[in-house]
C-alpha cells in the first residue's frame, strides 16, 4: 500500500470511528509515544525524547480538554486531576531526561486504557441487550 493510500485509509478510519473508538485510539497514541520517549531517553536521543513527550503531552491535554464535567461529575474531576499529574510528569521527564516519570505515566495509561476497553465492551453488550 503506498503512503498516500495509507494516509487516506487512516484519515477515513478516524473520521468514521465512534467516540469510544477515538478515545481508545488517543490512549493507544499516548502509550505509543510514551514508550518511544522512554526508548529515546535510554538511547540518549534528546530530540526524539522531546518530540515523543510533546506528542504524548498533547494527547493527554486533549483528553483533559474534552472532559464533560456536567455529565462526568466526580469521575471527570478525578480524570482531570490524573491528566494534570500526567502532564506534570511529562514536563518533569523532558526537563530531567529521566525515565521514571514516563514509566509512572505508562502504568497509569495502561490502567486507564484497560478500564476504557472494559467500559466500551460493556456499552456494546448493553446496547445489544436493549436493541
Amino acid at each position: 500500500m503506498n503512503k498516500n493510500a495509507y494516509q487516506k485509509y487512516k484519515t477515513t478510519s478516524v473520521q468514521s470511528a465512534s467516540r469510544e473508538k477515538i478515545l481508545l485510539m488517543l490512549y493507544e497514541g499516548a502509550i505509543k509515544f510514551t514508550k518511544l520517549a522512554i526508548k529515546a531517553i535510554e538511547e540518549k536521543k534528546i530530540a526524539d525524547r522531546g518530540v515523543n513527550i510533546g506528542r504524548a503531552f498533547d494527547i493527554i491535554m486533549e483528553l483533559n480538554n474534552t472532559l464533560d464535567h456536567k455529565v462526568g461529575g466526580d469521575i471527570a474531576t478525578q480524570l482531570e486531576q490524573l491528566y494534570m499529574f500526567m502532564m506534570e510528569q511529562y514536563t518533569k521527564a523532558n526537563i530531567s531526561g529521566t525515565v521514571e516519570p514516563l514509566q509512572a505515566n505508562l502504568k497509569l495509561l495502561n490502567t486507564l486504557y484497560d478500564g476504557w476497553v472494559q467500559a466500551v465492551e460493556k456499552i456494546k453488550t448493553d446496547d445489544k441487550k436493549a436493541g
